[in-house]
Parts: structure tokens; sequence; C-alpha cells
């Protein structure tokens, strides 16, 4: 009697529309986790004269910018920091580098002074993308990034230093360079009056 109830088991199950299957249901493929929207502004300015453009200073300057192409962070067009249109302020700095964390908001705010008359550009240097993103998302940062993982730039420079200060008069002339540490903003308007004749 017991071999013919489990016999009869499957016929009753199957009639019911209870039918065991093999075949697995097919699942949703699992969501990619979205990429996080980079908290750097776009490079393509970079190379537009600010609106307010005072001119060059006269005197001597400590050369050109670097023949040299980096990546933008958020994607685009690679940028020649030849084609840079300054006045600039260029900051070279790292996630791992305490003294470049220290300095970055007053680099935020001189961008937010900036007012057309000169561009505050970010260069991430030896560094990780995820660092560098995470850093830009908790200080708020927000002008253009350039991204240098080999150094480049401050091997084009002949320094070794972090963070690295470079500023650029409108004719792309590097008029001075800064590896004196973490800047503030009383410092960094005392070097922009003195070196580029800019006033914040």
């Amino acid at each position: 009697m017991r071999r013919f109830a489990y016999l009869l088991v499957p016929l009753l199950l199957a009639a019911a529309g209870c039918t065991a299957t093999t075949e697995e249901p097919e699942r949703p493929a699992p969501a990619t986790r979205a990429e996080r929207p980079s908290p750097f502004a776009d490079c393509a300015p970079l190379t537009v004269a600010p609106a307010a453009a005072s001119p060059a200073p006269t005197g001597k300057a400590e050369g050109q910018l670097p023949d040299l192409t980096l990546n933008c962070f958020t994607g685009g067009a690679p940028v020649n920091l030849r084609d840079v249109k300054g006045p600039a302020v260029i900051n070279v700095w790292a996630s791992w580098c305490p003294p470049c964390r220290k300095e970055l908001p007053a680099f935020q705010r001189l961008s937010e002074r900036a007012d057309g008359r000169f561009q505050v550009i970010g260069v991430n240097s030896r560094d990780s993308r995820g660092g560098a993103q995470s850093i830009g998302e908790d200080y708020g940062v927000d002008f253009p990034m350039l991204l240098d993982q080999g150094d480049a730039f401050q091997r084009a420079l002949e320094r070794n230093a972090f963070p690295l200060t470079v500023l650029v008069d409108a004719d792309g002339r590097i008029r001075h360079t800064d590896a004196t540490g973490a800047l503030d903003d009383a410092r960094l308007a005392a070097l922009l009056e003195r070196h580029l004749g800019v006033r914040v």
C-alpha cells in the first residue's frame, strides 16, 4: 500500500499543477554598482582664458609650463599643460599627504573667489583614483582636476615635494613655485598678489 502511495503522490501533484522541475528560474542579472559622479569640474575650460584675466606681469619668469599632456579626472580630452590659459594657480597634491589635505579647503575657497580673473587647477599625483575621489567629496573640492599617476609634472619641474603650488601668468610662464608646506588663505592671497598681480 505504501508503494502505491509513493507512486500516486507525484500523479496527484502533477494533476494539481504543482510540478517540480529541474530547470532553475531565470534570475535577474545582479545590478552593477553605479560609478560615483566625480566631485571635480570638467577640464575643458582650462584651455580658455579667464574672462577678466589681467595681463601678465613683467619681470623674470621661471620658464614655461612643460609640454606635458595629462588626463582629466572627469574624462574627456586630455589637456596639454602648454595649452592651459593663465593666470592659474596649480596645486599638486595626493590624498595620502596630510599637508595636502590641510590646504585643499583654502584652494577651494580661492577657486570660489576667482571671479573669472584666474583659474585654480588641481594635479592629483602618485595617488589612487578612489583616494582622490574620496578627498574631493569629503572636502567639497570641485575645481578641475588633472591626473598624474607617475609624477611627470613634478619631474618636469625638477621638484619632488608635496604639496606643490605653481603660479602661472597669462602667457603660460611660471612665475613662482612654492613647496613650503600647507598654504592657508592669507599666504595664497599674498602669493597671488606678489607673483601674478591679482588681489583676492
